[in-house]
């Protein structure tokens, strides 16, 4: 049985490194363990919050909860010919699972290497970096409802994914544990390099293969984000913001260097950290909250 801690310290849950406790935590390792937790007659009235790992969570009090951060491990090869399909566990590291598929030469993930988190967390926020979102190479997951104990397998279509975005954040909020989510990777090289500086950090290592894309990404990202074991953040944690075409052209005429993306028919994708940073906001500081002083994406914590 899994073991369950009261009173528990979340400052090393969360990336933020705030000090919040929950009334219980507990972090089940297997299937059994996670359906014996939830069956728990102790607990079934407590409210359950699910971590992964704390990198996309502001905590702001003490939990009044079982905290749950699941801890299923694995990473297997279901299908196989020119494309691969991969069922991972949620409590995998999000980037250690990247890893493990450029390794094996499977194209898909590469661009998402480096991002913090669990692979369970992944389909919550829809993660997504330098062109590709993970709703590119989900092919469905598995979850348990925390009430009714079910099992349910939702497909792509049925997490109703958007910009940063999931069911499970939405009308579904708090209702399922992600256990595994399967994954349709390809053999066939096929990269993605037209977003923001990838292709001329590719230069810089002087090869277009999964290898580079990866090391390309980590190298930018290292470069922008500061690393949270030193500095507490969560990464970037603005949202670029959408807007209509005229409304694009009407602050061009004002900002001739905004950095933009296309985006859905008649919008255009503006650049947050620009955005910030026109403002005058990188580097901004307010006690103990900052705006990084290198990327204004990213809120620290300074104390």
């Amino acid at each position: 049985m899994t073991e369950i801690f009261k009173n528990y310290s979340l400052k090393n849950h969360n990336t933020f490194r705030i000090e919040a406790y929950a009334d219980y935590y507990s972090a089940p390792e297997t299937m059994d363990e996670l359906f014996d937790l939830l069956k728990n007659p102790k607990y079934r009235n407590k409210e359950k919050i699910v971590f992964g790992k704390g990198s996309n969570l502001l905590i702001s009090k003490n939990l009044n909860a079982l905290v749950i951060e699941p801890a299923l491990k694995g990473i297997h090869v279901v299908e196989e010919d020119e494309n691969v399909v991969v069922k991972v566990a949620a409590g995998v590291i999000w980037d250690d699972f990247v890893k493990w598929a450029v390794d094996k030469g499977y194209y898909g993930v590469e661009n998402l290497s480096l991002i913090p988190g669990t692979v369970g967390a992944a389909p919550v926020q829809n993660i997504g970096a330098y062109g590709v979102e993970l709703k590119d190479v989900l092919l469905n997951l598995e979850a348990v409802h925390i009430e009714t104990l079910k099992t349910k397998t939702f497909t792509n279509e049925e997490c109703e994914f958007a910009y940063r975005n999931s069911i499970f954040k939405g009308k579904l909020k708090g209702e399922y544990i992600i256990t595994h989510v399967y994954f349709k990777l390809s053999k066939k090289k096929k990269l993605k390099l037209d977003y923001g500086k990838l292709e001329s950090e590719l230069k810089k290592i002087g090869r277009y293969d999964l290898q580079a894309v990866r090391q390309a990404v980590i190298n930018i990202r290292s470069s922008k984000l500061p690393d949270p074991d030193k500095l507490p953040n969560a990464g970037s944690f603005f949202k670029n913001p959408v807007i209509q075409l005229d409304k694009f052209n009407d602050l061009r005429k004002k900002f001739a260097k905004l950095v933009h993306y296309p985006a859905e028919v008649n919008k255009v994708k503006l650049a947050a950290g620009q955005l910030i940073d026109l403002c005058g906001l990188k580097g901004y500081k307010s006690g103990s909250v900052g705006v990084h002083e290198n990327q204004a994406l990213v809120l620290v914590n300074y104390g």
